[in-house]
């Protein structure tokens, strides 16, 4: 227990300090009063229409986790979008994403599943997340023709992206590869622990069925264009006219960086990415940030509101 205990303040430390040096970064010669120009001047009905394409963008999420439960346990919508919601309210209050622990936990005790299969199906859901981002980030980057630091990122969560899958597929697989007896045996002297193993599993078997990725994957689509108009009609709130491709980017981005350890709520790792990003469209550090961080406050408000209402 006090090796847990040192494990979890150790990493919550660590992403303490990654958000500190990522705040230092972002705010490093920048005119902050020119930032705080650009927020007071935000256009409160473009930041309504974000806040709806968020709320949007969370529906969307809620429909493919019911989809990726569904050759589980039939969940109403209802239920399952107030799981997932505290799960939320959870990773913008708790560091190393321990929402996800969070919202897994919620359903399997509410609804009698499986927490370990419940957690599969979050793993399932993160890979298809993932992967989706990384497309919709490395198109933006051929259309807009970036180079650089942004693209190198990006080029990073690629190859990450295909770890997680041949991750995923060796998971399933593992009972057929050599020695698998043998640690079939060995989990048999915890059984506890074996049940857990193959629970999760059954978790992550979803992945072969191709009708319900494909759902969750075009439902994916649905969600980050959400998140995409969001960027936009923040940018229109500040008076910055930002394109498609450069919207896309920044969603992109910005949430791919939340994979980076970090302190609550994503803290600096998400501003830095997000203004990194801007200025390489050109735009002023101040105008970046304040692009940055209003995008992140309108998000973190309204999971945490939609959370608190879950509850």
């Amino acid at each position: 227990m006090t090796r847990r205990l040192t494990t979890g303040f150790a990493r919550a430390a660590i992403g303490i300090v990654i958000s500190l040096v990522c705040v230092y970064l972002a705010l490093r010669g920048v005119d902050l009063r020119q930032t705080a120009e650009f927020l007071g001047d935000a256009r409160p009905a473009w930041l309504l229409l974000a806040a709806a394409a968020i709320g949007a963008d969370l529906f969307f999420r809620a429909l493919r986790w019911q989809v990726l439960i569904a050759p589980i346990r039939s969940v109403p919508l209802r239920r399952l979008s107030a799981y997932m919601l505290v799960g939320y309210m959870a990773n913008n209050f708790l560091p190393a994403r321990l929402g996800e622990l969070v919202r897994s936990h919620y359903l399997g005790d509410r609804e009698g599943i499986s927490r370990s299969a419940t957690l599969g199906t979050v793993v399932v859901e993160r890979i298809v997340d993932t992967v989706v981002l990384v497309a919709i980030g490395a198109t933006a980057i051929l259309v807009l023709n970036i180079r650089g630091v942004v693209a190198g990122a990006v080029l990073i969560g690629v190859a990450l992206t295909g770890l997680l899958c041949v991750g995923l597929v060796v998971a399933l697989a593992v009972h057929r590869l050599p020695g698998a007896r043998r640690v079939a045996a060995f989990l048999g002297h915890w059984p506890r622990l074996k049940v857990m193993v193959l629970s999760l599993r059954d978790g992550l078997r979803v992945t072969a069925l191709p009708r319900t990725v494909a759902a969750a994957a075009l439902l994916s689509v649905a969600a980050w264009t959400c998140t995409v108009v969001a960027v936009l009609a923040v940018g229109q709130s500040l008076g910055i006219q930002l394109t498609l491709g450069e919207g896309a980017l920044l969603a992109a981005g910005t949430n791919l960086a939340t994979a980076i350890p970090s302190g609550p709520g994503y803290l600096g790792t998400f501003e830095y990415a997000g203004q990194s990003i801007a200025t390489a469209f050109g735009l002023a550090g101040a105008a970046g940030l304040a692009l940055a961080l209003l995008i992140h406050v309108l998000t973190l408000a309204v999971s945490s509101t939609g959370g608190a209402v879950g509850m």
